[in-house]
């Protein structure tokens, strides 16, 4: 019984950093109040359905390597719905709150209409006693447009009407359903919607029916009275060269673009911030700058290979850069974050999924404990506000005040015969105080 593959692992509980049990965690303790929060309300862990329980192991040289019961049969209803428990007495054992899905990891498989509404629902309702019985909630639903051989063209983007209609259907019934079972997000991911020539792409018809997509998802989300989250995950390259929601930047030109900006917000993946050579920390920044920032997939990529590899975090410096940017941002609202990450083809055993989660939860957890202290201490904080302090005199406001002109700025800058000097950012004494935390 698929059920029964995980009996032999404990309940995962916190037991501090000097045990030696390798199924406890060493920084994770979920109670613990941390800037007036407790950790588990500031790090709001989710498991992802897709790699944890729907990745066979295989890569583009070899077949699957893992042996999972429910794997033979999970595209049939009895198969999905034996994944569907293993998953939950997974996360139950993690104790963590939430989980996140696509429609297709958690329903059969359908090849008509009629199936795949069937199929889906079954799962839905069976999704609904789950979380019911164990107290696990949605973190984020969303559907899938981009396994089918019909989306290798991409979904939204496709030159062919017809795809975008049953892209429609999918979509229309992952947001009801993550309506029904209370997901606090709904995501679009948009792993095929870009182009990889411009010889056979149309971009601005292309451009302007993902648009349209979206707008219309943001209008059923209202008709429906769906008051999660709408999020957008920005993707840099692969399996297409040029995607149209790039970065944090290029999705927010994008909304803005289609006055959607208000609507929707993203999520951010730590493997495609690298990719699209930025930090996750950056990534993070400059989606709180612009008032969009929703949710976390947390994973880490391989420098040496230009490739979303969705590896387990497992630095504290890079999370920790991270995570204070996310509490600087006020922390999540309906966001947290979700290991979109995958144990490696040769970690075969029942053991190794939870080795891989244990360590990105305390890695994560550990990560928010050293942004807290860098709050705490303020003399970073600190640094940053007196950099910019005169924005905040005269001068600043002056600049910002409507009606004042260039020509007025450039006056004033005569008038008081200015002549302002570069000063320090003391970049290797702030790189020295961040280490030590």
């Amino acid at each position: 019984m698929a059920t029964d593959y995980f009996a032999d692992i404990p309940t995962i509980t916190y037991r501090g950093p000097e045990t030696d049990d390798e199924f406890a965690y060493r920084w994770y303790d979920k109670d613990r109040v941390v800037l007036g929060k407790t950790m588990a309300e500031h790090l709001r862990f989710a498991v992802c359905m897709w790699h944890t329980f729907c990745w066979p192991g295989s890569d583009v040289f070899g077949p699957g390597t893992f042996q999972r019961p429910w794997a033979a049969h999970a595209h049939t209803p009895e198969g999905a719905a034996m994944k569907r428990d293993a998953a939950f007495d997974f996360i139950r054992r993690l104790d963590v709150p939430f989980y996140c899905w696509h429609d297709v990891d958690v329903s059969a498989h359908a090849t008509n209409v009629a199936d795949c509404g069937r199929f889906f629902g079954e799962a839905v309702a069976h999704l609904e006693q789950l979380q019911a019985d164990s107290g696990i909630a949605l973190l984020w639903g969303t559907a899938n447009l981009f396994s089918d051989p019909r989306y290798a063209a991409g979904g939204a983007t496709n030159p062919d009407p017809e795809v975008f209609a049953w892209g429609a259907m999918q979509v229309r019934a992952a947001l009801e359903a993550t309506h029904r079972l209370g997901g606090a997000n709904y995501v679009l991911w948009g792993g095929r919607e870009g182009y990889e020539t411009l010889v056979n792409t149309d971009m601005k018809r292309e451009l302007d029916n993902l648009g349209r997509f979206l707008a219309l998802v943001v209008e059923h989300k209202h008709k429906i009275g769906y008051t999660g989250a709408i999020l957008i995950e920005p993707k840099p390259f692969e399996p297409t060269k040029h995607q149209y929601d790039f970065d944090t930047a290029t999705v927010y030109g994008f909304l803005k673009r289609y006055g959607l900006e208000d609507e929707v917000r993203v999520n951010i993946e730590a493997n495609h911030a690298t990719l699209a050579s930025h930090t996750f920390e950056h990534e993070i920044a400059t989606a709180s700058a612009l008032g969009i920032f929703g949710s976390i997939d947390a994973n880490r990529g391989d420098y040496q290979n230009g490739w979303d590899t969705d590896q387990f975090p497992n630095s504290v410096e890079e999370l920790t850069r991270a995570t204070l940017e996310i509490v600087r941002a006020g922390g999540f609202t309906t966001g947290g974050f979700n290991f979109d990450a995958k144990v490696r083809r040769q970690s075969i055993d029942a053991a190794d999924l939870f080795h891989g989660h244990i360590g990105g939860i305390d890695t994560v957890a550990k990560s928010l404990l050293n942004a807290a202290a860098i709050i705490e201490d303020g003399r970073i904080d600190a640094f940053r506000a007196q950099r910019y302090a005169g924005w905040d005199g005269e001068l600043g406001r002056t600049i910002h005040t409507e009606g004042t002109g260039l020509a007025d700025i450039a006056d004033l800058a005569i008038a008081r015969n200015l002549d302002p000097q570069p000063r320090s950012g003391r970049q290797e004494w702030l790189e020295n105080l961040l280490n030590r935390f």
